[in-house]
């Protein structure tokens, strides 16, 4: 039996800053890995001053992701869908969403070529983000509707009927990858193993991110990809700058500190003991049983 795992991201680089040390880490092992980007990306800015393709990027910014997109997949070896929606922006208070951006299609109608992709792929388990969509874009928030809503239709032969036979994902998760005990933590040991390092003084603008709940449920360890997983994530460099303070921690300070990958389980059609630290935990034994 192949494992197959389906993580559903808003747009080219989320993969691979909420991620991509779980999807080296499973590629590893020899399951299967298939990341689907909900939108191109197109509605972005460029991020990163200093990237080498500045004039592709004010030219072409949705070109110029897929261009990234293509070498993050190369680089994490996973298999990835584009699932065709085009960037909702972030528009201000009051201000309407843009005309035929994923975030203002009624939801029936995007979770289809969702549904097609599950049922074709056949997942045993699927990542996202929660209602929130981890922080509030519009397209985030989307992600998490969609990908539910596909989910559940996707294992109901009476709904799309035309999208191919029906299927179940087992266990559903939500990213948790910045969670506060995960922030604060690293944060401690790089005061206390390096003090003066710049990074320190640039993270107090990100106070927020070491606030937030401990809700994970499954600490998946990937110290062994963390150079791969920065890898993948720098190939993105009109989104990151390869210097990021907030992305790129010391990975021997990681290491040592918290080599995981974090995700609260949701829902789970498989018997699970909590904390786990595998996706697939109860899946291999009650379907080999």
């Amino acid at each position: 039996m192949t494992l197959r795992l389906l993580a559903v991201h808003a747009h080219p680089d989320d993969e691979s800053s909420k991620g991509a040390g779980t999807s080296a880490s499973y590629r590893a092992r020899g399951a299967r890995v298939m990341v689907v980007s909900c939108t191109g990306g197109e509605r972005g800015s460029i991020l990163n001053e200093k990237v080498e393709a500045r004039a592709a990027a004010e030219r072409d910014i949705a070109g110029l992701r897929r261009l990234e997109m293509a070498r993050a997949r190369e680089i994490m070896d996973i298999e990835h869908r584009w699932l065709g929606y085009q960037d909702s922006g972030m528009p201000d208070e009051g201000e309407a969403l843009p005309h035929g951006s994923f975030a203002s299609i009624p939801l029936e109608i995007s979770a289809e070529p969702l549904v097609r992709i599950i049922r074709e792929y056949r997942p045993q388990v699927m990542v996202t983000y929660d209602e929130n969509g981890g922080y509030p874009h519009p397209d985030h928030i989307r992600t998490h509707e969609v990908s539910v809503y596909a989910r559940d239709a996707a294992a109901d032969p009476t709904r799309y009927p035309t999208a191919g036979a029906a299927w179940q994902i087992d266990k559903l998760y939500y990213e948790r990858i910045f969670n506060g005990p995960r922030m604060n933590a690293l944060y401690a040991a790089l005061v206390e193993t390096d003090p003066d390092n710049p990074i320190i003084a640039e993270l107090a603008d990100m106070r927020r991110w070491f606030e937030r709940p401990d809700l994970a449920t499954s600490h998946v360890p990937i110290g062994d990809f963390l150079e791969l997983r920065d890898e993948a994530l720098r190939s993105h460099a009109s989104q990151v700058a390869p210097d990021s303070s907030f992305f790129f921690w010391p990975n021997e300070l990681q290491r040592s500190t918290w080599p995981y990958e974090d995700y609260q389980l949701v829902d789970s059609r498989v018997h699970t003991e909590l904390p786990e630290d595998d996706l697939f935990t109860g899946i291999a034994t009650e379907e080999t049983a």
